[in-house]
């Protein structure tokens, strides 16, 4: 059961944020690849959130994946969902692959690899690269070494996450492993609101 392959563009940098209102100024700056991953709202504010994401992403012709909430994904056409470890297991992927929804799911370990393969992804993600910004792991580091090691072994699309800056990314860009980079911290400025200019000058790291 193979899961649809996103386009042949790289997915560049990947911003994860957590308001759909974040996502527009991200698009305007030529982002191609975003994900939306709520924590902290359920019900109607939840599916209202996730159908604006939808929509918006579709206006700009964007790769919207959608973190976690895979019912709401198939019920509003995402054009993907990212799903961690734990929840792939909980999930219907019968029904995630009937609806022909793209599927991302983290990994943290060879191990961890290995059970994603299993499902046929659209991509892969690796992490973390580097210590976490914004959470703390109960994993150890993956660094660049690994990541170059593990990306040869599999034929998925790798996208790179974890404690990755504009002080860091060209190790990320120059091991040419990664066809994302998931971005949650970088993109923001001081008072957690979407930076154009953060988010411009880490497409042109990308593209280096």
């Amino acid at each position: 059961m193979k899961f649809a392959k996103c386009d042949e563009k790289p997915l560049g940098i990947y911003p994860i944020v957590d308001r759909t209102y974040k996502l527009e100024p991200l698009y305007e700056c030529g982002i191609t690849t975003a994900q939306l991953r709520v924590k902290d709202l359920q019900g109607k504010e939840l599916e209202d959130e996730v159908v604006s994401a939808i929509e918006l992403s579709r206006r700009y012709d964007v790769r919207f994946f959608l973190n976690d909430y895979w019912q709401l994904a198939i019920k509003h056409g995402s054009y993907g969902v990212h799903l961690g470890q734990e929840d792939i297991q909980e999930c219907d992927i019968d029904a995630l692959h009937q609806a022909g929804l793209r599927l991302g799911i983290s990994s943290h370990t060879p191990k961890e690899i290995d059970i994603a393969l299993g499902f046929e992804p659209s991509y892969l993600a690796i992490g973390p690269i580097f210590e976490p910004i914004s959470k703390k792991m109960a994993y150890d580091n993956v660094g660049i070494k690994n990541l170059k090691e593990w990306a040869k072994a599999v034929s998925y699309p790798i996208v790179a996450i974890g404690g990755i800056t504009q002080e860091n990314i060209s190790k990320v860009v120059e091991s040419k492993s990664a066809s994302g980079i998931a971005m949650i911290s970088a993109v923001l400025d001081s008072n957690g609101e979407i930076s154009k200019q953060k988010t411009k000058e880490l497409i042109e790291a990308f593209k280096a």
